[in-house]
């Protein structure tokens, strides 16, 4: 006899675990599978251990490029990598046990094991032990995240040529490395690297680095890896990636020119692609895309009644925070309680490289794409009193303002923790205020969040510090 839910989950990273707390606290009956682990790819080796090893890179970095600005020096410095990678897996260990305290809390259904549709409203769990369970619900809903995309021809070894997964795990950094693509996982790896003393080469396709960002901010970026030292190779295309005795070769391309670049190891980090096949959704009837994403309306309703999809499955934005989001709405949808619709153009996107890079909404250029007549308020991280004591004054605020309304269409910054200053931005766009009025609220000094009340002074035409 299969077990019975109002609600089943089908992945527990960020968007499927707090579906099913959500579904949990608005009376359901839920149950979440997962095949490997809870917390999902971000918080085993994804957001949570990145960001730990972000932050010894960050020390490292002081330590070893800029310890005569702060007036100390060293005989014999020694960086042990392996010890960041062991706390970065302690943090990451912490955050997934309490993620499995929320199930219990909730009284959450755990089942660890391989899902699949038999119908549109069962499925099949089959664990480690080729046990199988039954489970049947009234609404099931799909949060399967995604892999990393790698061409097959790259052969991924996971010593030569390795993922995100490979690299966040290894305890031993290679002398050098050719990083494919300038995405957050790119650029990310880059400061990490950089900052122990590896040998660094992006190599970005399109013409500037993290190219979905505002270009005023990927010049910015550029200029700033290229002082630590990061080869920068933009607009060349990868041709092909060859495991060798010694390490890797990578053929890239531009303008006619093949140039072959020769590293310990190479980092795909092109993108990702949904994980949508194997469940059975085709054959429960579920919509999947060309590009096999699974297709929802603004409630996370698929075309199949009570089955639903949320996260990077979806491919609407594949951040976690958005899956998240997403999780909470399909929830309160499914029990008919109250809710919002999600704009996923103004989504806070953070990107925790240094400088670290924060935006939501349009460019500057995409406006004008649009026929918008925008105004621009922008400050220097140069000028704030704050981020000079930090010794960390590269960067920038950018907000981009529709002149005639007076609508935050945007804001894009580079600099110090300035993934840290995006909730007052969104926060006032989403409750309609305008530059006028953040330029308005006091802000204490010395801080960085200073920057966002001066550029919204610039953007309303009544710059002070500048």
């Amino acid at each position: 006899m299969p077990e019975n839910f109002d609600v089943v989950v089908i992945g527990a990273g960020p968007a499927g675990y707090v579906a099913a707390i959500r579904a949990a606290q608005l009376k359901q009956k839920v149950a979440i599978v997962d095949r490997q682990w809870l917390g999902g790819v971000c918080l085993n080796v994804g957001c949570i251990p990145s960001k730990s090893l972000l932050k010894n890179a960050e020390v490292a970095h002081t330590l070893r490029e800029r310890g005569k600005d702060f007036g100390f020096s060293f005989d014999n410095l020694k960086l042990d990598y392996g010890v960041a990678v062991k706390r970065s897996r302690s943090n990451s260990d912490r955050l997934v046990k309490g993620v499995g305290f929320l199930m219990r809390k909730n009284a959450i259904t755990v089942f660890m094991g391989d899902a699949k549709f038999k119908s549109k409203d069962t499925l099949t769990v089959t664990d480690a032990d080729k046990k199988v369970t039954e489970l049947k619900a009234k609404n099931i809903i799909v949060a399967t995240g995604a892999s990393a995309a790698v061409p097959a021809a790259w052969k991924v070894d996971g010593e030569k040529v390795v993922t995100y997964k490979e690299a966040i795990l290894q305890e031993k950094l290679p002398k050098s490395v050719v990083i494919i693509g300038s995405g957050a996982i790119g650029v990310e790896f880059a400061t990490v690297w950089s900052a122990y003393g590896v040998e660094v080469t992006i190599v970005e396709m399109l013409p500037r680095l993290v190219p979905l960002e505002d270009e005023e901010v990927s010049k910015e970026l550029k200029k700033e890896f290229e002082k630590r030292g990061i080869k920068c190779l933009v607009g060349h295309k990868v041709e092909s990636v060859e495991a060798t005795k010694s390490g890797v070769k990578v053929k890239v391309s531009a303008e006619g020119k093949e140039t072959t670049l020769e590293a310990d190891q190479a980092l795909a980090a092109i993108g990702f692609r949904p994980n949508s096949k194997g469940f059975g959704l085709e054959e429960a009837g579920v919509k999947i895309s060309e590009r096999g994403f699974v297709e929802v309306n603004e409630k996370m309703q698929t075309n199949v009644p009570g089955i639903w999809a949320i996260g990077d499955v979806t491919g609407k934005l594949m951040l976690a925070h958005v899956g998240s989001a997403m999780g909470i709405v399909c929830a309160e949808n499914i029990a008919g309680a109250e809710t919002i619709t999600l704009d996923y153009e103004m989504m806070p996107r953070a990107t925790y490289c240094y400088p670290q890079v924060a935006s939501f909404g349009i460019t500057e250029a995409q406006a004008k794409e649009r026929g918008l007549t925008v105004k621009v308020g922008r400050f220097p991280f140069q000028a704030n009193g704050k981020a000079l004591g930090l010794g960390d004054y590269a960067g920038f605020v950018k907000i981009v303002m529709d002149e005639k309304y007076g609508e935050i269409l945007g804001a894009h910054m580079i600099g110090p923790e300035v993934t840290e200053l995006l909730p007052e931005l969104t926060l006032a766009h989403l409750m309609e205020l305008t530059p006028h009025e953040i330029a308005r609220n006091v802000h204490a000094h010395p801080t960085l969040s200073e920057a966002i009340m001066e550029a919204a002074h610039g953007a309303s035409g009544t710059p002070i510090h500048m």
